[in-house]
């Protein structure tokens, strides 16, 4: 068969619709094809009258070809708004550019509803280069016009949502800090001849921590009990194991005077509290001071606790050693171990938890650690303890994204002149 016959196979495949169709398309004047282009076109004198305007662009906005040329302007097919910006941008523009494209304006169809249009003007001009009028084509922006509301709609609605959350986190904030302060002592209380400070480093606002200490006397201002420890986990269920066990300590030191029991007492509750698949512990080490004379006598149990630093008067610094105690509310039948030491005037007692000492430091995010602290602390001896906790407070910020656990500072110690010694040289 010959293809040119326009048979059903081979590469002559619909041949003889394909020639109708350009055939018809070529048939179709210049005329036509302006009249009914899927755009609109309009030609304008100078001034904005318009001269030409195709049939597409007089069905957008209801009006008739008598209505409109010679006896119309450009911007009298503009809203109020479209012709005040043709007046004062447009047109200005427009004679000194030459042509201007992709203009969003709105323009008032017969009924006085407002259609969007982008437009594109160019000035045609004679061979010596007067301009003789203004060919501008409209294209109906409707749909991208509400594609843009759209976008701006949920723009405002993301930036409404992410200030409420703001709003949310900064509310959550707050509430997080009155309840992390309701969990330490309002302030530690005054105890003649001795110096105190404290610091608590919170790693996250928006997270409960699980750090604690308090200091507290247990008989007229004779004694003092003080405690210091950090519990497992974060959020809701550490502060509240956080409460129980702070207010347990507080309870046990002001019935017995003896840290192991306190602490003993502790573990009997927590393992009371805590059974089953969500056993809950932690770590504490629990003192009792008493000044005598000139010195003042320490005894501190600890329950896996990091050792206590003593800083000394004379320029020494040294651990404490607690090494075998257990953690608190993990076993029925836990060791704790006990320590004595004498605090002389210059010397400190630093209390701290372990976010300090595993920071994360330098390009290889190496952990702190103790050599570190006590290094740190013997540049600074001897110091007294509240000059101590500041100086660590600058090395906890100095750490900044490497400190992601909170941090509790305790210090306890003597000055190195007591109120005694300046009675006596008095």
């Amino acid at each position: 068969m010959n293809p040119a016959a326009g048979g059903s196979d081979g590469s002559g495949m619909g041949l003889p619709s394909t020639r109708a169709a350009f055939s018809a398309l070529l048939e179709d004047s210049a005329e036509d094809l302006y009249e009914s282009a899927p755009c609109g076109y309009l030609s304008t004198l100078m001034d904005g009258t318009i001269a030409k305007v195709n049939a597409t662009l007089l069905g957008w906005l209801g009006l008739t070809r008598d209505e409109v040329v010679g006896r119309m302007h450009f911007s009298d097919l503009l809203t109020v708004g479209g012709k005040l910006y043709h007046e004062t941008h447009f047109a200005p523009l427009l004679r000194m550019q030459g042509h201007l494209g992709g203009i969003a304006l709105d323009m008032r169809t017969a009924q006085g509803a407002k259609l969007p249009v982008l437009v594109t003007s160019t000035v045609k001009t004679s061979d010596d280069g007067e301009p003789l009028l203004i060919r501008t084509t409209v294209f109906d922006a409707t749909d991208r016009r509400a594609y843009e509301r759209e976008l701006l709609r949920a723009r405002r609605v993301a930036e409404e949502a992410r200030a409420q959350a703001e709003a949310d986190r900064e509310r959550l904030r707050e509430a997080l800090a009155v309840l992390q302060q309701s969990l330490l002592p309002a302030a530690l209380p005054h105890i003649p001849g001795v110096e105190t400070a404290c610091h608590y480093h919170t790693a996250s606002p928006i997270e409960l921590g699980g750090d604690f200490y308090d200091l507290f006397p247990v008989d007229d201002d004779k004694r003092f009990a003080f405690f210091l420890g950090d519990v497992c986990g974060k959020g809701p269920q550490a502060a509240a194991l956080t409460s129980l066990t702070r207010y347990t300590l507080r309870a046990a030191a002001l019935h017995a005077s003896d840290p192991v029991a306190n602490l003993r007492i502790l573990n009997t509750v927590l393992l009371d509290r805590y059974t089953g698949d969500d056993p809950r512990y932690c770590t504490a080490v629990v003192g009792l001071l008493e000044r005598s004379g000139n010195t003042v006598d320490v005894h501190l149990a600890s329950g896996g606790h990091p050792p206590a630093l003593v800083v000394r008067g004379d320029g020494g610094v040294e651990y404490l050693s607690t090494q075998g105690g257990m953690l608190v509310g993990a076993l029925p039948a836990p060791q704790f171990v006990e320590v004595h030491v004498t605090l002389r005037p210059g010397d400190t007692l630093l209390l701290y938890t372990d976010g300090i000492t595993e920071a994360r430091t330098g390009p290889d995010r190496e952990l702190y650690g103790y050599e570190a602290l006590e290094a740190f602390a013997a540049g600074l001896a001897p110091a007294g303890a509240r000059r101590l906790v500041d100086a660590l407070t600058g090395l906890l910020r100095g750490f900044g994204d490497g400190l992601d656990d909170d941090t509790a500072l305790l210090a306890i110690g003597l000055p190195a002149h007591t109120d005694t010694e300046s009675e006596n040289q008095a």
